[in-house]
């Protein structure tokens, strides 16, 4: 069964995960959150970071993909769900020019992951700090 993946840091085309983590997913399009949430840099990584927060932030823009079963199966593994603290989270989106938004996974951090903090709230990741891990 498909699902739609939103992905807004190092999952988007021309960023260190992408190949790794959305290799054979569908790309929808250019998208944002319908809510805003609160997306900032963060931990020793210099990782793009999302928190379930409704209401704080920015529409945070990002990319849309469709990926089958595999594909959330490695995404999930890239982005440790299941971990304390690393969450996989259905948010709608909707396309920059307006129009029906529509529900979409997107891989989420809870806040005491955020050590040390390296940016404000941000509406699109375009840092280029990140810092791959060792097993990459």
């Amino acid at each position: 069964m498909a699902s739609k993946v939103f992905v807004f840091g190092t999952l988007k085309m021309g960023y260190p995960l992408h190949e790794q983590g959305l290799s054979g997913a569908a790309f929808l399009g250019n998208c944002r959150t319908h809510e805003r949430l609160p997306m900032l840099i963060a931990g020793p990584r210099f990782a793009p970071m999302m928190f379930n927060e409704p209401g704080a932030g920015f529409q945070v823009a990002g990319e849309l993909y469709e990926v089958d079963e595999r594909i959330l199966s490695r995404l999930d593994r890239l982005e440790s769900v299941g971990a304390p603290g690393n969450l996989r989270v259905p948010v709608e989106v909707e396309p920059f020019e307006g129009g029906t938004s529509i529900l979409a996974q997107v891989y989420m951090k809870s806040r005491h992951l955020a050590d040390p903090v390296h940016s404000g709230y941000l509406a699109y990741y375009n840092d280029r700090r990140f810092v791959l891990p060792p097993s990459t």
